[in-house]
């Protein structure tokens, strides 16, 4: 019996039917891309509904540690997941959101504010180096790294000059001595550079101050990082929180103004689960089995039908090949006589 008010969720498809029951949730198959899913708002191959899984991901950037996540699921939800599940999910979730954000480029203004800060990863320090526009607020790049050595901020600014297309009039920075080298080396004449003072003295760098203290404020509840793999998935998705996500007081008195709102990003999903849900309805358009024609209706070029006559050729000979080498071995072993076995020590007393 076909069902007419339930869509297939990877072809769109309303040809579909009752499959059965897995954990008291209804099953239904798809009649035209021949495939098995649930009624529940779930991702493939996954039981944990969009809501919860963005709901995780946006709590871990608020502040949460990955314990504490799995703590609010199940006071909210009523769901048990664990912390290794709640990594994937960051893991997974912020590469693609990635891939959607690198697309865009943000309208940016000509000063831009950078500055480093020590992070500890697995004991050692680190330096995290962040380069900011002071119009949008927008983040234009981070680089995580040992040492704040020249190259490295050269790094950065290429970065930042690549995300925003623009080259900045001025550069805003604190006392550090590889500033004075790289930024001639990057931008040349076009581009001065000026050293901040004190908070109370302007210009100021207490905008990417604030900024840093918000990582430092996420960093207090994990208790430092373990390794380089979870501190790029915690700044990357750091920067998609902070730009797209969590708006500033500082940039619109009437409403609240995300930075890439103010940048004239036109972005499309207002929140972690729109972004999920969108990243995996492109997958599924991808995933979705495509009708193979059949072996005889396939196009073959006339070079490709003499390799498969050559590679089949190949083939029998190689079989005729072993079925003499076959035959020689049973004829020489007929010839022989069979070996006599040796009566055992036990017969041989009796």
């Amino acid at each position: 019996m076909t069902m007419t008010n339930i869509i297939c969720k990877y072809c769109g498809s309303n040809n579909v039917v009752k499959f059965g029951t897995y954990n008291s949730t209804q099953q239904y198959w798809c009649n035209v891309c021949k495939r098995k899913f649930s009624d529940k708002d779930t991702l493939f191959k996954m039981k944990i509904p969009i809501n919860q899984i963005a709901s995780a991901v946006g709590m871990y950037y608020d502040g949460l540690s990955q314990k504490k996540v799995c703590f609010q699921l199940k006071h909210i939800y009523n769901t048990d997941v664990s912390d290794f599940a709640v990594y994937n999910w960051l893991n997974r979730f912020v590469k693609d959101a990635i891939e959607i954000t690198d697309s865009y480029k943000p309208n940016t203004g000509y000063v831009w504010l950078c500055d480093e800060t020590a992070v500890k990863i697995n004991g050692k320090n680190c330096w995290l180096l962040v380069c900011i526009d002071v119009k949008t607020r927008f983040l234009l790049a981070t680089r995580l790294s040992p040492y704040r050595r020249v190259e490295d901020i050269e790094a950065l600014l290429k970065d930042a000059y690549n995300r925003s297309g623009n080259i900045p009039k001025v550069i805003m920075t604190d006392s550090l001595q590889a500033y004075t080298y790289a930024i001639p080396n990057i931008f040349g004449n076009k581009t001065k550079h000026r050293k901040t003072k004190k908070f109370t003295v302007r210009p100021n760098n207490n905008i990417i101050e604030r900024m840093q203290g918000t990582i430092k404020g996420r960093l207090k509840t994990m208790r430092g990082l373990k390794t380089l793999d979870s501190a790029r998935i915690l700044i990357d998705g750091f920067i998609i929180n902070y730009n797209y996500f969590r708006p500033h007081e500082t940039l619109s008195q009437t409403k609240p103004t995300t930075p890439a709102q103010k940048a004239d990003i036109k972005f499309p999903y207002l929140n972690w689960e729109m972004l999920i849900r969108h990243s995996q309805e492109a997958k599924n358009q991808i995933l979705t089995k495509p009708s193979i024609p059949l072996l005889r209706e396939v196009p073959v070029s006339e070079a490709e039908r003499k390799r498969i006559v050559a590679r089949q050729k190949q083939r029998d000979l190689l079989q005729s090949v072993r079925l003499r080498r076959s035959k020689e071995c049973q004829k020489k072993h007929k010839g022989k006589p069979q070996r006599q076995t040796m009566p055992s020590l036990r017969i041989a007393r009796q």
